[in-house]
């Protein structure tokens, strides 16, 4: 098959408000814009805004996502960057924060496809720690863990229906995954240790080539890329959400 990491427009950074501490608020509580689906050209209807939040109207399909669904991206790349967020879950909830995406097809037989967000990104999760099956098969799948690779320590979540805050640092290669006001997670991109990671993980060049190859090199050349929000299936809030540039 032939992969493609396709280059989709992006919106200007410039024309979205910068509060008093240098962050662009990327989400204006009222609206989608410089928001749409993955791959999309616009935001799938099962995104909403309610209460000043981005809501995933779930369809307890769990990763089955609908013709409506699916997840969403700010259509914008970011390199070195700070990004804060309030997110809540319902109960047995899971979702995820992604970051360095990049939108990738693969062509087979003459088809055109999407593969999935997560095939080319980190995941930092999202899940309510106490309902769902998935925090059993480990620390890493908890919520604000890299997913699938570091667990969250401590772990500090809020239960379900109470806002959590989640912050993401990338600067060089170094990144800090925050709950709360703690760091819960630090690793690096791009080197020996990161590479070994995938290999113990459910990506592992063996397991999961395209995503191996994918992640290994996330960012792509330029090592910049999306952040998007994980429809997987269950209703989950977004808000106050805001980048700061590190370069």
């Amino acid at each position: 098959y032939k992969r493609q990491v396709v280059d989709n427009a992006q919106v200007d950074l410039a024309s979205f408000p910068q509060d008093k501490d240098g962050y662009y608020v990327i989400f204006d509580g009222k609206t989608l814009n410089g928001w749409r689906g993955y791959g999309k050209d616009k935001a799938p209807s099962r995104w909403t805004v309610e209460d000043g939040a981005i809501k995933f109207n779930g369809s307890g399909g769990g990763e089955a996502q609908t013709g409506e669904g699916g997840d969403l991206i700010f259509a914008k790349k970011f390199k070195n960057f700070e990004l804060e967020m309030e997110w809540k879950v319902s109960k047995g909830g899971n979702s995820g924060i992604f970051y360095l995406a990049q939108e990738v097809t693969t062509q087979k037989d003459g088809k055109t496809k999407y593969e999935p967000i997560y095939i080319s990104c980190p995941e930092y999760q999202v899940l309510d720690n106490t309902n769902h099956p998935d925090a059993k098969l480990g620390g890493n799948r908890q919520s604000a863990s890299l997913y699938d690779m570091i667990p969250a320590v401590p772990q500090n979540q809020n239960p379900f229906g109470e806002w959590n805050k989640a912050k993401i640092m990338v600067y060089k290669g170094t990144v800090v995954h925050g709950q709360n006001d703690k760091n819960v997670v630090e690793y690096h991109l791009w080197t020996p240790q990161w590479t070994e990671m995938l290999e113990n993980s459910k990506f592992s060049s063996e397991k999961w080539p395209l995503a191996f190859e994918l992640l290994n090199n996330c960012g792509g050349e330029n090592h910049e890329g999306y952040i998007g929000l994980q429809d997987h299936g269950d209703d989950v809030w977004f808000r106050n959400i805001r980048v700061k540039i590190l370069d």
